[in-house]
């Protein structure tokens, strides 16, 4: 991350430089830390690593990763939801399509489009937002060495915060759109449905399907980010033959779907086609708009060079 430590003797260093620390997400400075001027130029970042405007458009990132994509499956998501509703009218996936078409014609597809889009956005806005905050505030906590040493715990909890959060944001409106796609005559829409659900039950109705949620989506979160991470690494260290640094804006993205898709797979072999392109396509969408916005994008984090010295790997 960025340290506000300048170095000493440097005349290159303006007294109010912050440092990165490739190493880690700590804010103590080391010494492979090099000097990131807090001026914006027309081709460099567009903000400091770890300010606010860096989590805003990582939000906004979120926003459009979560929001597009989970919209798109709308139609898959919707005959999915009511075959396990109702197995016997819906026999298959197949089966569930055409019964839709026949009975509420091509728009039924559609059915619960506007709270999955609603929802699932604000879901990525906390998911993919509050995953940078905590990685770096749990990275300042645990100090340069041990965030590097535990790098993959420090993914697991930061991405199971996030996760937490992103479910209360998600849970309203993913209570409506249940309402609306497995309930038949209920409400066809978010205006009809939000204001009758809140009326009979009150506000714990869209809340009380908060916990499944946290059940399904925490450690899916979890194994999502912390795969995800540790195959961007490996894909840098042994397959691409120079350092990220060096790669063309298209090349690294290249690399953020092959990691999404492959830390997907591990983990979800029978689910590799949906899910997996699913999620590839929400961290190529997410990178794009930080390539876009231009935000700081370190590399993949190497051994603090004091942990190298105790591990007598320099000298």
């Amino acid at each position: 991350t960025y340290s506000s430590v300048a170095s000493e003797g440097s005349s290159a260093v303006a007294p109010h430089t912050r440092l990165w620390c490739p190493s880690t997400w700590s804010s103590a400075g080391c010494s492979m830390c090099v000097p990131v001027f807090p001026h914006v130029t027309e081709t460099g970042d567009s903000c400091e690593f770890g300010s606010g405007k860096y989590y805003a458009l990582c939000g906004f990132g979120g926003i459009l990763s979560c929001g597009i994509t989970h919209t798109a499956v709308v139609p898959l998501d919707l005959v999915k939801c009511r075959l396990q509703v109702d197995p016997a009218k819906y026999r298959s996936i197949f089966n569930g399509f055409s019964v839709t078409i026949r009975e509420d014609g091509m728009r039924g597809l559609a059915k619960g489009w506007a709270p999955t889009f609603i929802g699932y956005s604000m879901q990525g806005l906390c998911k993919f937002g509050f995953y940078e905050v905590f990685k770096i505030l749990y990275g300042d906590l645990l100090g340069e060495e041990n965030a590097y040493l535990w790098r993959t715990s420090l993914y697991l909890a930061a991405s199971a915060s996030a996760e937490f959060f992103a479910d209360i944001a998600l849970a309203p409106m993913e209570a409506c759109k249940v309402r609306i796609q497995t309930q038949p005559g209920y409400a066809n829409t978010l205006r009809e449905c939000a204001p009758k659900m809140y009326a009979e039950e009150g506000l714990w109705a869209f809340y009380k399907g908060v916990v499944p949620l946290w059940m399904r989506q925490i450690p899916y979160t979890m194994m999502k980010f912390a795969c995800f991470e540790r195959t961007v690494e490996l894909l840098y260290k042994y397959v691409v033959p120079k350092p990220r640094s060096e790669c063309s804006k298209p090349e690294q993205l290249v690399v953020t779907f092959v990691a999404g898709y492959i830390g997907v797979w591990k983990g979800l072999v029978a689910r590799i086609i949906m899910i997996g392109t699913l999620t590839a396509l929400q961290w190529f969408i997410y990178d794009s708009v930080k390539v876009y916005f231009r935000l700081p994008r370190p590399p993949p984090p190497e051994m603090p060079e004091s942990l190298k010295k105790k591990l007598g790997l320099t000298e």
